[in-house]
């Protein structure tokens, strides 16, 4: 099969396998070339781990320094006859052979994160790989719906504004088109279930499960990978579904902190810096904002990508530091260089003028797009793409270890 990429408005639908592989080395080289994290942790759990800031932390973990082991956690489809499979499973096979070669532990569980069939999966490869216990457990799930225990129905996650509706722009990858958009106010009950989904409630339940099978080592600490954005973005995002089960997750870290200091360990809300990933990319309004972000922090010489946070997370933040640095509100702020009055001002500047016939040349739309490319494997140079893949070299009946 000759694949090429496939979009549906801000959606890939094919990924190339050799250009994941490239994408995973780029993030590899990058870890290795940065300044390395020390005192890190040594056996890794990474719930979400196949692309975006999970995937990222994987590899700075592993490749930065720490030399950690990993268990990944994750839900990718694999390729069959007629479709290509999603990026994150071939991001999950490349980590795992890259990781290995160096001489690491990397073991990749997919299968659904809320289930309790995970749960006892992970449990079994901690015992098996980790010798029964890890010290750092990172939360960094974007999921549209989260099965109800025991049943097969589902909450479902809503990207709505509350309150009153919104009016705003988004760009659509796939006609390269300006479009407007308007968002009619969430329901209660969009609002609660937004909130079961995308929440603490499962962070902390995976937490509690360890604590109750005695899989947390001394001094473990729990991460779970947030946003908040900018007030320009406020309406949709921070004020809307998604802010209130961002709030939700940020107040279950003070529950699992208290949990965690009988181990001597702690539980933090880390806000991310807004990046291109496959969650961020269907959240209306945000891509406008971002082509102007990447512009303004490229000329700054500011701009990081996911691999580059997480380095500097473990690295400044969490690890090698006597004290966490933490705002007001307990929250490790990797978005500080992101919400200087400085870069704001001049996104701002640029999004007022941004319109549907400038917006490629006023914002960093070139790159932009690129860099969305090459997250499911295209746009690299030293790929040949006329080249046809045997997708069924891929195919395995074991995903696992």
């Amino acid at each position: 099969m000759q694949i090429k990429p496939v979009i549906k408005g801000v959606i890939a639908k094919s990924a190339h396998p050799l250009g994941c592989e490239q994408a995973i080395l780029q993030q590899i080289q990058r870890a290795q070339a940065a300044l390395p994290i020390t005192q890190g942790p040594k056996r890794v759990l990474i719930l979400g781990a196949s692309s975006g800031y999970g995937l990222a932390a994987r590899i700075a973990l592993t490749f930065g320094g720490a030399n950690a082991d990993t268990i990944g956690v994750s839900l990718e489809r694999p390729p069959s006859q007629h479709h290509t499979g999603s990026a994150g499973y071939y991001n999950n096979r490349y980590f795992k052979k890259h990781a290995e070669e160096a001489g690491h532990i990397a073991v990749n569980i997919n299968g659904d994160v809320f289930s309790q069939a995970i749960k006892d999966e992970v449990i079994e490869a901690i015992e098996t790989y980790f010798e029964g216990e890890v010290d750092l457990i990172i939360y960094s799930i974007a999921s549209g719906k989260r099965r109800k225990p025991g049943t097969n129905d589902f909450w479902s996650s809503s990207i709505k504004p509350i309150g009153s509706a919104v009016q705003g722009q988004t760009i659509n990858l796939e006609t390269a088109q300006w479009d407007s958009l308007a968002l009619e106010p969430a329901t209660d009950q969009e609002v609660a279930d937004t909130i079961k989904v995308m929440g603490g409630e499962d962070w902390e339940s995976w937490v509690d499960t360890l604590i109750n099978v005695d899989s947390i080592a001394p001094n473990c600490k729990t991460i779970a990978l947030s946003y908040m954005g900018p007030n320009i973005t406020h309406p949709i995002y921070l004020d809307g579904t998604l802010g209130q089960a961002k709030i939700d997750l940020h107040q279950t870290s003070h529950a699992l902190n208290l949990k965690l200091g009988n181990y001597d360990g702690g539980a933090f809300a880390v806000v991310c810096k807004a990046i291109i990933t496959k969650a961020s990319m269907v959240i209306p309004g945000l891509v406008p904002y971002m082509l102007g972000l990447y512009k303004v922090m490229r000329e700054q010489g500011h701009h990081e990508e996911a691999i580059d946070q997480m380095q500097r997370l473990f690295r400044e933040k969490l690890y090698g530091q006597p004290i966490v640095p933490v705002d007001g509100e307990r929250l490790i702020r990797m978005d500080d260089y992101e919400l200087t009055d400085e870069t704001q001002h001049k996104v701002s500047t640029l999004l007022n003028e941004m319109n549907a016939n400038n917006f490629q040349t006023l914002g960093d739309y070139e790159s932009f797009v690129n860099t969305f490319l090459q997250l499911n494997g295209f746009g690299f140079d030293n790929i040949d793409y006329q080249q046809p893949v045997n997708l069924s070299e891929y195919v395995t009946t074991e995903d696992n270890a």
